[in-house]
């Protein structure tokens, strides 16, 4: 014999579970996944595009500061100096970025569709 509660249904043995939480979790896990869908289906690839710029920046940016690491004097050794613990995290992924090899594929960056 089952009764129901506002809060809680009780089965034969006596053990309770909380339905309002159950409700609630499943609306919350509900949403998120709307949110997220909306976000995809919207602003995502533009999100992505600016990451891309942004790390084209960084990478250019990095390059012209500390390119006698690759053999490209641009800038005095004072001013690298006084920027490397800033950009001192990000070296090892530069340095490997910039010494990778490419071919043509990699000039195309559009993706199809």
């Amino acid at each position: 014999m089952k009764r129901l509660c506002y809060r809680y249904q009780f089965d034969d043995r006596g053990s309770s579970v909380d339905l309002l939480g159950l409700i609630k979790q499943g609306a919350r896990q509900a949403s998120v996944a709307a949110r997220q869908m909306l976000y995809g289906a919207t602003v995502y690839e533009m999100v992505r595009d600016l990451h891309k710029e942004r790390a084209k920046l960084e990478y250019l940016f990095v390059l012209i500061i500390f390119g006698d690491l690759l053999g490209v004097p641009v800038l005095p050794p004072y001013y690298t100096l006084r920027l490397l613990p800033y950009v001192m995290p990000n070296i090892t992924g530069w340095r490997r970025s910039m010494l990778r090899e490419r071919d043509l594929t990699d000039l195309c960056d559009q993706e199809i569709t």
